[in-house]
C-alpha cells in the first residue's frame, strides 16, 4: 500500500528525486527484478514530505487484515515523526480507533461522523434523479427506497461523504 503511496507522490513531482530514481535502479539490477522493500518506501516517503506538505490517505483501514494494518501504522508513524510535511488522513470503522490512538498518542483528532436521516434522503433523492432508466421506477419503488433505506444505512454512505469532501479540500 505504501509503495501505491509513494508512486502517487512521486507523479506529482515535477522532478523525479536522484534518491528514488537510483533506489529503484539498483532495484531493477537484483536477481529477479525484486521491488523496493517497506523501511525503503518509508525512508523515501520521509524524504519527500520532509520537504513538501504530503497528504496521505487511506480509506477503510479496518479492513486491512491486522498484522499489515500494524506495519503500515507503525510506517505511518515514522513518517510523520521525521517529516514535519506529512499530513495523515484515515477513515475507519470505530473498533479500529484504540489501535490508532495507541501508536499516535496525542498527535491525532478523532472525529466521529454519522448521517442524519435528513442527509441520507437527500443523497439518495440526488442519485434516483441521476438515474438513466427513470421509466424503470415507478412511484411507489421510489418511496420505499426513500423509506427503507435511511433505516438501514451503513458506514459505506459516511465513508463516500468524507472522501468526496477531502478530494475536494485537497484539490
Amino acid at each position: 500500500m505504501l509503495g501505491a503511496v509513494l508512486k502517487q507522490v512521486v507523479s506529482g513531482l515535477k522532478e523525479i528525486p536522484e534518491e528514488i530514481m537510483q533506489a529503484f535502479e539498483d532495484q531493477k539490477q537484483a536477481i529477479g527484478g525484486r521491488g523496493l522493500r517497506l523501511p525503503e518506501i518509508v525512508k523515501m516517503l520521509q524524504s519527500i514530505s520532509s520537504s513538501r506538505h504530503t497528504f496521505i490517505c487511506i480509506d477503510a483501514l479496518d479492513e486491512c487484515v491486522p498484522e499489515h494494518r500494524v506495519k503500515l501504522l507503525d510506517s505511518l508513524e515514522k513518517i510523520i515523526q521525521k517529516s514535519s510535511g506529512a499530513r495523515v488522513f484515515l477513515t475507519g470503522r470505530s473498533h479500529i480507533r484504540g489501535e490508532i490512538e495507541k501508536r499516535f498518542g496525542g498527535r491525532i483528532l478523532s472525529l466521529f461522523v454519522s448521517p442524519n436521516e435528513d442527509d441520507i434522503i437527500k443523497y439518495l433523492r440526488a442519485r434516483l434523479e441521476e438515474d438513466t432508466t427513470p421509466e424503470a421506477m415507478d412511484d411507489s419503488l421510489e418511496t420505499d427506497i426513500l423509506k427503507s433505506i435511511p433505516e438501514s444505512v451503513s458506514e459505506m454512505y459516511v465513508r463516500e461523504v468524507i472522501w468526496r469532501n477531502l478530494l475536494q479540500v485537497v484539490r
